[in-house]
């Protein structure tokens, strides 16, 4: 929700600036948001779910403020990489085929989020629906066994994937990847599926109310007390042979580091948990970009001046941004309205409930985090026994999520959740 823009920054630029090229580390790919987006693509290459020269030679293409070229040059990139998938597909080159349908997959979702700068959602379906069709790709490919689940959810399902790590299917400890507010499906896979798999576990993905299909396509938005969610998800787990019922474990990245706690203070069949990183409060990070003036008018509960003075503020010179940034990310809560949108937010809200938590809890904490700065300390003040780790600049391990330090992240909380589980 950020109405600053973004600008590319090529070797001249971060000269000029006083900064060497060098340090792109610290200056960044690009002003705003995009440099996260460019940052978390990098961190999946290790994963394959990425390259870095096509990321670098895209993003070196997209003009700065160019929002419709941003969308246009992701879903380019996306139809390039599974042109070749395919191909490699129809040879028999599995591997390749798989490694491509993957990196597509992933440059789709970045076109996904890119619509909130669009004044039209039109491309929405067609983008995620392409972004599907390369997941399903990678699917059909990969050398992981998987099986495709629905899990009952409140008279419906939610959509869900099980990996295991070979095809026995004796019970094995069993990880269950949470998305965060925005993340695809092949996100997490980058960011800890693969290396769980590796190390003996199976992995159950799957997407939850207000994310991904279950939004995009069915118009089912989040809830605050997710509890309601994960206990389904244990409940299906704990029915199928293939899983060790006492070591099903936990992983949720960014706005799921909410989600997350918020369900084991009800839910305690969980072995282990990772909150990467630690939220406790989500409105804050919605409080922070609304101007000071207008937001007192909401916290006083003046929420008819709140609405007004939002809507003329976004209908000033240079906030178009800004107004579809809050469209888009408001859009996952389903609710409309200014104050509404507010109101539903700050239902998410760990302080009265955190100290029910009973399950063994790794909390992330790294350096920079741009949307939850202080929360994962918080987090882990308000959990009895958690286990708070910082992850720092020094280490290459700095922003939200650390997404330039993926390797490091997994080795760290593996070698714990391998411990909690022995």
């Amino acid at each position: 929700m950020s109405v600053v823009s973004d600008t590319a920054l090529t070797v001249e630029q971060l000269d000029r600036r006083g900064t060497t090229s060098h340090e792109v580390y610290t200056a960044g790919f690009y002003e705003g948001d995009r440099d996260f987006s460019v940052r978390t693509l990098l961190g999946k290459a290790t994963r394959g779910g990425a390259d870095i020269g096509e990321v670098l030679a895209t993003i070196a293409g997209v003009k700065p403020k160019d929002d419709a070229g941003w969308f246009a040059a992701w879903v380019a990139l996306g139809d390039r990489i599974a042109t070749i998938a395919a191909t490699s597909a129809q040879g028999g080159h599995r591997v390749s085929a798989a490694r491509a349908y993957l990196r597509a997959a992933n440059y789709y979702a970045v076109a996904v989020n890119a619509i909130d700068g669009l004044d039209s959602t039109e491309q929405l379906l067609p983008t995620f629906r392409a972004h599907r069709a390369a997941w399903e790709g990678f699917l059909a490919n990969t050398r992981w066994p998987v099986e495709r689940v629905d899990i009952p959810y409140e008279g419906t399902s939610m959509p869900g994937w099980i990996f295991r790590p070979d095809a026995s299917t004796a019970a094995r400890p069993t990880l269950v990847m949470n998305l965060g507010s925005d993340e695809a499906i092949t996100g997490v896979w980058s960011e800890g599926a693969e290396g769980a798999l590796e190390r003996g576990y199976n992995v159950l993905l799957f997407e939850g109310p207000g994310q991904q299909s279950m939004l995009f396509e069915r118009g089912i938005p989040f809830r605050h007390d997710w509890e309601k969610v994960l206990t389904p998800v244990v409940d299906f787990l704990v029915a199928r042979d293939d899983v060790d019922t006492d070591r099903i474990t936990l992983y949720g990245v960014s706005q799921a580091g909410y989600w997350v706690p918020r369900a084991l203070a009800f839910e305690h069949r969980f072995a282990a948990a990772i909150a990467d990183g630690g939220v406790v409060d989500v409105a804050r990070s919605w409080y922070q970009h609304i101007p000071h003036r207008i937001l007192a008018a909401y916290l006083k509960g003046d929420k008819e001046r709140f609405d007004k003075e939002m809507e003329l503020a976004f209908h000033l010179p240079g906030t178009r941004a800004g107004r579809l940034a809050w469209a888009f990310r408001s859009r996952p809560y389903g609710v409309g309205g200014y104050s509404a949108a507010l109101d539903e937010v700050a239902k998410y809200d760990l302080t009265e409930v955190a100290g029910r938590i009973t399950t063994p809890l790794y909390v992330i904490d790294a350096d920079g985090d741009q949307f939850f700065a202080g929360q994962p300390a918080e987090l882990a003040a308000l959990v009895p026994g958690s286990t708070h780790v910082r992850f720092t600049q020094a280490d290459g391990a700095s922003y939200h999520c650390q997404p330039l330090a993926r390797e490091l992240t997994e080795q760290r909380m593996f070698d714990w959740m391998d411990e909690q589980i022995r």
